[in-house]
């Protein structure tokens, strides 16, 4: 990648903001096509940092441990949306604490007295979390703000993004259609706005694959609460019924959420596939295209070192 090359990154998502951000700033002349800006699936996360069911492990780890050192010098300014959080992640099975969650700061095992009823096990620690809408505001000025631009455009094929040198594939479940890939699916989460009744510290039930999440993640004035992984499934229409389980779980834990307003419902589309896709490409008439989705429900989590890898297959064509 050379200086004022002409790059299109199709999506804006926190993928594809993340990457138009880092590409941008290497000297790139970044330009952003996507039908929705910022993305609706983006918007919808809750979102606290975490790997989240998603492979290969290894590389997973990487892109992961890359993202959270971004977030944690984010989180130093509160114009980002991202913030040092502290909180319980618990099971009701006496399960060990995931690899990631050990290595963070304040890490310990729960006292009995700490757990909800019926639960076994927990682990505090201290992560970020990020407010999605005014995170992903922040990236789209950071990135106007070294002279990348948005384009709102439905797209029929990825060819449609040229002409350019470089075309960066963050479409998520979009590359269904566009790669296409149809090994890409959707996995349905809806989550539910409501005002803060004083809640300061998230908390997190390992659910496993269970279709029904259990989470609430403060962001100041507001608390999202989750939440739905309903594989397969890719409507985008608020459920009533999903909508009122979520707030009986969550009362279940936090009995002050019980009066708190409901605001508003996020639903999105956790774009997933059986590993996630970052991969460089080269077509027939010279362009390069680098392939990065498929990040499942941890998009945030690996947005930053998903990013730094486009660069650097990038910078090696």
């Amino acid at each position: 990648m050379t200086a004022g090359e002409r790059v299109v990154v199709v999506g804006a998502g926190v993928a594809g903001l993340t990457t138009a951000v880092v590409l941008a700033e290497a000297g790139a002349s970044v330009r952003v096509i996507a039908e929705q800006v910022p993305g609706v699936t983006s918007l919808a996360a809750g979102a606290m940092w975490g790997p989240y069911l998603v492979e290969p492990k290894d590389k997973v780890d990487q892109w992961g441990q890359w993202s959270l050192e971004v977030f944690r010098e984010l989180a130093e300014d509160p114009v980002t949306g991202v913030r040092h959080t502290s909180g319980i992640e618990a099971s009701r099975m006496a399960e060990a604490a995931p690899d990631w969650a050990t290595t963070l700061p304040g890490f310990r095992p729960c006292e009995p007295a700490e757990l909800p009823a019926g639960f076994t096990a927990g682990y505090r620690f201290t992560v970020p979390l990020i407010d999605m809408p005014t995170y992903l505001n922040y990236l789209l000025r950071r990135l106007r703000d070294v002279g990348g631009a948005v384009e709102r455009r439905q797209l029929a094929s990825l060819a449609d993004a040229g002409p350019a040198s470089v075309i960066v594939n963050c479409a998520g479940l979009g590359a269904r259609d566009l790669v296409p890939d149809p090994d890409l699916r959707p996995i349905r989460g809806q989550h539910v706005v409501v005002t803060n009744p004083g809640l300061t510290e998230f908390f997190s039930e390992d659910t496993g694959l269970s279709p029904d999440l259990l989470c609430f993640y403060p962001h100041g004035d507001t608390v999202v609460l989750g939440g739905t992984a309903i594989d397969d499934e890719g409507d985008l229409a608020p459920d009533d019924k999903a909508a009122t389980s979520i707030l009986a779980r969550c009362v279940e834990i936090e009995p002050r959420l019980a009066q708190a307003r409901v605001l508003e419902h996020r639903i999105g589309a956790r774009p997933t596939r059986a590993t996630v896709r970052v991969e460089g490409q080269l077509w027939e008439d010279g362009t390069v295209v680098v392939h990065n989705y498929g990040h499942g429900g941890a998009g945030v989590t690996l947005s930053w070192g998903c990013a730094v890898e486009t660069r650097a297959l990038l910078s090696a064509k």
